[in-house]
């Protein structure tokens, strides 16, 4: 069985991890890792792929265009009986998902139908869900749409942020693997079609979109900031021009002061943070950063009493 690897990050790792060990016992071989020259912009806080490749003796590309018709043609000279694709970036178009003779499957960080596009780890959050999960599927040239092969759901607890979800995320992704790919080069794993009319569809997220908007209920603040909190670039706010990172908090149920004033400061709470009317309830911040300055803790933001009754925007 001759294989195409394409990945990134630590979901790209962890899949690519369980695929050689899969390999090594059944004989199988992978023939090319794709992965993505890292962008010196971004912080690069996950595991590598092209290091593991390495580090295994795998030959690695990383093409600007997995697309171009010469990187095509490199991989159809592979002759690869499978290709997987797990949280590679780029959408692959018709000539290359028609290669591999089993088929073209990616490694999707949600349950599909649900949570299509990009970023579901983020946007679960953001969107206050209790429930996520790993999906397995063919893929199509429409992004997200093919036939599913398997899922694994995972629980969304109200502590946790981005970073902690997509671990548990991450170690599901691989068993998943470790269990599924076994019935795909014999041919005997599931292919159920997904159900277009319970599809939902999310873009990505840039850190523009990390900004608050304080006339929402103070539930919805806390979930946007822990679904950008660290390592993310975070959520924020502005007081007087001034750009403020909000890294840590909790929502409070007790209504505002001042309910007409979302966005303005109630109360700086001893050894806790900054409290702050919203829409509905209030929004304790506890973990802040102005923009280019260190971060804060709760009993140092307490100390701001002198910006109570000043408003974010």
């Amino acid at each position: 069985m001759r294989l195409i690897f394409m990945g990134y990050h630590n979901i790209g790792y962890a899949c690519l991890q369980a695929l050689i060990e899969l390999c090594r016992e059944l004989g199988d071989e992978i023939m090319a890792v794709v992965t993505h020259a890292d962008d010196p912009r971004e912080n690069i806080w996950f595991a590598s792929v092209a290091k593991l490749a390495f580090a295994n003796y795998l030959p690695v590309y990383q093409p600007a265009d997995p697309n171009d018709p010469a990187f095509v043609a490199a991989m159809q000279a592979l002759q690869p009986d499978l290709l997987f694709s797990c949280y590679y970036r780029h959408m692959l178009k018709p000539p290359l998902l028609n290669l591999p003779r089993l088929g073209a499957l990616n490694l999707h960080g949600s349950l599909l139908p649900r949570y299509r596009g990009r970023c579901p780890v983020n946007w679960v959050l953001v969107q206050g869900e209790r429930e996520t999960g790993v999906t397995l599927h063919y893929m199509e040239a429409k992004a997200d749409q093919g036939d599913i092969v398997a899922q694994q759901a995972i629980p969304i607890t109200s502590e946790d942020t981005a970073v902690t979800l997509f671990a548990r995320m991450t170690a599901a992704a691989g068993a998943l693997f470790r269990e599924t790919y076994p019935l795909l080069r014999t041919e005997q794993a599931p292919r159920v079609p997904q159900d277009h009319a319970r599809a939902s569809y999310f873009g990505g997220r840039g850190p523009a979109d990390g900004r608050i908007d304080w006339r929402q209920p103070a539930v919805a603040v806390y979930n946007l900031m822990r679904a950008v909190t660290h390592p993310y670039p975070g959520a924020f706010t502005t007081l007087a021009g001034r750009k403020l990172l909000i890294w840590n908090g909790r929502a409070l149920a007790a209504p505002p002061k001042d309910p007409h004033l979302p966005g303005r400061i109630t109360a700086a709470l001893p050894d806790e943070g900054l409290l702050v009317a919203t829409g509905s309830g209030n929004f304790l911040i506890t973990q802040a950063q102005w923009e280019d300055e260190p971060e804060f803790l709760g009993p140092v933001l307490a100390t701001w009493d002198h910006l109570v009754g000043q408003k974010f925007s």
